[in-house]
């Protein structure tokens, strides 16, 4: 019964690893999408098509 807690244990351990790396990786994901939108329309006039 001991090692199903200690699986669960590191399980839970696990999880709450991997979320918090996520949660980084979106937010820089956003913070650099947000920086490189604001430098499009910045140069806007200056885009030609």
């Amino acid at each position: 019964m001991e090692k199903v807690y200690k699986a669960m244990r590191n399980t839970g351990a696990a999880n709450i690893t991997i979320g918090i790396i996520v949660i980084a990786v979106g937010v820089s994901a956003g913070i650099v999408s947000i920086i490189t939108g604001a430098n499009l329309l910045k140069k806007k006039s200056q885009i030609m098509f």
